[in-house]
């Protein structure tokens, strides 16, 4: 989960999908439209403003491995989560979760978030 601005795509281009999902507000997922690949989505509550990145799209993913294991309660029976890496069932706290510099990050976005919620038209909250 990054800042879109500080995301740069180093070539083509990606089509978004819109996708359904648990909430009901649904997502955007971007792909590949060679691969059909997904590399980021965006989530109803921060639409373009957050991109939600796959690692496995970058050139090397083992330099970023999970903080933390959310919707669990959904995970295959044959993931095993390491010991010592905090899983959750559903979405986490992020107070309790996230280093204070990400925290900071979020809060200094809490304005544009805000402004995006205002200006999406009525009856499309989150997309």
């Amino acid at each position: 989960m990054i800042e879109a601005d500080r995301v740069q795509l180093l070539g083509g281009q990606v089509e978004l999908v819109d996708t359904p999902s648990a909430s009901g507000k649904g997502q955007k997922i971007a792909r590949c439209p060679a691969c059909r690949i997904a590399v980021w989505s965006h989530y109803s509550g921060a639409g373009p403003l957050i991109k939600f990145v796959r690692v496995g799209t970058f050139d090397e993913p083992d330099h970023l491995p999970p903080d933390i294991h959310i919707f669990t309660v959904s995970k295959q029976p044959w993931v095993v989560i390491p010991p010592g890496v905090p899983a959750v069932s559903e979405y986490y706290d992020r107070d309790k979760y996230w280093p204070a510099e990400s925290l900071a990050r979020r809060h200094a976005l809490l304005p544009q978030l805000q402004q995006y919620e205002i200006d999406l038209p009525e009856g499309t909250a989150g997309r």
